[in-house]
C-alpha cells in the first residue's frame, strides 16, 4: 500500500505537468484564432500583398518552420489563417504540408550544432538521424504534396459538403470567452503574439515532462519488437500520435540507434508511422478552431500520405534500398551533404520569392 501511494506520490508531477500543458495549448489555439480574427483585415492584405500564389504559401511555410523551429506552431498558424478566410482551401493543404516538410530539417540543424559543439564524428555522422529523418520525411510528403494539391480540384466538391454537413461543436465556450477579453484588453497584434509565444511555452512544458518518463522502460520493453517492420509502423504512429512530439518519439530510439541495437533497416518503418502521427494536433487544432473544412483538408494530407506510406511499406525492400543509398552518400560524401543543405534553402526560398 505504502508503495503504490509512494509511486503515485512520484508521477503526481507528470500527471500535473501533462495537464497544464494540454490546457496551455488549448488555450494557445483558441487565442490564436480570436487574434487572427481581430486582425483579419491587416492579415489579408499582406498574403493578398506577399503570398498571393499557392506555391508562395508552400515556400513560405516552410521557411517559416525553419524559424519557428516546430512545424506543430506553423500549421496552427495556416489553419487560424484559412478559419477567418485569409488563405484558400489549396493554400492551407499546401502550408500544413510545408510544415512537414521543414520540420524535417530542424533535426539535421541540431545534428550540425552538436558536431560543432563537439566534433567527435564527422558531420554526416552527426546528423546520420536527421538526414535519414528528413530523407524518409520527404520521401513521403513531397510526393504527397503533389498528389494532393493535383487532386484538389476533385476534392473540392466533396470537401465543402464536409464543411457544410460537418458540425464541429463548440466544446470550448469558456476559453472563446477569456480569450476574447485578452483580445479586447491587449490588443490583436499583441494577442497575436501572445498566443504565438504561449503555444510554445506549451509543446516546450509538454517535452519537459515527456523527458522525465522512464524511456528506459519504453526501450526495453518495445525495441525488440523493430524487427517487424508492420509492427515498427503501428508503433512510430501510436507513440507520436498520443505524445503530439516527434521530439520524443525520436528520442527514445536515439540511444538504441546511436549505440547499433537497432539497424536502419528496423528504424526506417518506426519513423514512417511517426511522420503520420505528427499530423494528428493538426487535425485537433481544426477541431478546436471549429474548422471542419480546414479539418477535411488535413485529412486529405493524411490520407495521401497513409496510402504513400502503406505502398512503401508493403514494397519495403526497393524503397529501403533506395533510401539507404541516398543516405550513405550524404553521410559520406561532403559535396552531397553540402549540395544537400543549400538545396534545403534554396527550394523554399525560391518557392516564397516566385513572382505573382
Amino acid at each position: 500500500m505504502d508503495h503504490a501511494f509512494a509511486r503515485v506520490r512520484a508521477s503526481a508531477p507528470l500527471w500535473i505537468g501533462a495537464l497544464a500543458s494540454v490546457a496551455l495549448f488549448l488555450f494557445a489555439v483558441q487565442l490564436l484564432g480570436t487574434a487572427t480574427e481581430a486582425a483579419a483585415v491587416p492579415l489579408r492584405q499582406f498574403f493578398a500583398h506577399h503570398v498571393s500564389g499557392d506555391a508562395q504559401a508552400l515556400g513560405v511555410s516552410w521557411l517559416a518552420t525553419y524559424v519557428l523551429t516546430n512545424g506543430s506552431i506553423v500549421a496552427a498558424l495556416s489553419v487560424s489563417l484559412f478559419g477567418n478566410g485569409i488563405v484558400t482551401d489549396a493554400q492551407l493543404f499546401l502550408m500544413v504540408a510545408g510544415s512537414r516538410l521543414g520540420a524535417a530539417a530542424i533535426v539535421v540543424l541540431i545534428g550540425a550544432l552538436d558536431y560543432l559543439q563537439k566534433r567527435r564524428y564527422s558531420l554526416g555522422e552527426a546528423t546520420s538521424l536527421g538526414l535519414l529523418a528528413f530523407l524518409l520525411t520527404h520521401s513521403v510528403y513531397l510526393p504527397a504534396t503533389v498528389v494532393g494539391y493535383l487532386a484538389l480540384p476533385w476534392l473540392q466538391h466533396p470537401l465543402e459538403s464536409v464543411g457544410t454537413r460537418t458540425n464541429v461543436s463548440s466544446q470550448f465556450s469558456p476559453l472563446e470567452s477569456v480569450t476574447t477579453a485578452v483580445v479586447d484588453a491587449v490588443g490583436a497584434e499583441l494577442g497575436f503574439v501572445l498566443a504565438i509565444a504561449v503555444l510554445f511555452a506549451s509543446l516546450n512544458l509538454f517535452d519537459r515532462v515527456l523527458k522525465r518518463v522512464d524511456t528506459a522502460w519504453l526501450r526495453a520493453r518495445f525495441f525488440r519488437r523493430f524487427q517487424r517492420t508492420w509492427v515498427a509502423l503501428a508503433l512510430g504512429v501510436l507513440l507520436t500520435g498520443i505524445t503530439t512530439s516527434v521530439a520524443f518519439s525520436l528520442g527514445v530510439i536515439v540511444p538504441l540507434y546511436n549505440r547499433g541495437y537497432l539497424k536502419r533497416r528496423e528504424v526506417v518503418p518506426y519513423v514512417l508511422g511517426a511522420n503520420l502521427g505528427t499530423l494528428f494536433d493538426t487535425v485537433l487544432i481544426a477541431v478546436v478552431l471549429q474548422s471542419p473544412v480546414g479539418v477535411a483538408l488535413v485529412l486529405a494530407l493524411l490520407l495521401v500520405s497513409t496510402l504513400l506510406t502503406l505502398g512503401a511499406t508493403v514494397w519495403f525492400d526497393p524503397y529501403f534500398r533506395t533510401v539507404e543509398a541516398a543516405h550513405r552518400r550524404l553521410v559520406e560524401d561532403l559535396r552531397y551533404f553540402v549540395g544537400f543543405v543549400v538545396l534545403l534553402i534554396a527550394v523554399p526560398v525560391a518557392l516564397a520569392l516566385l513572382p505573382r
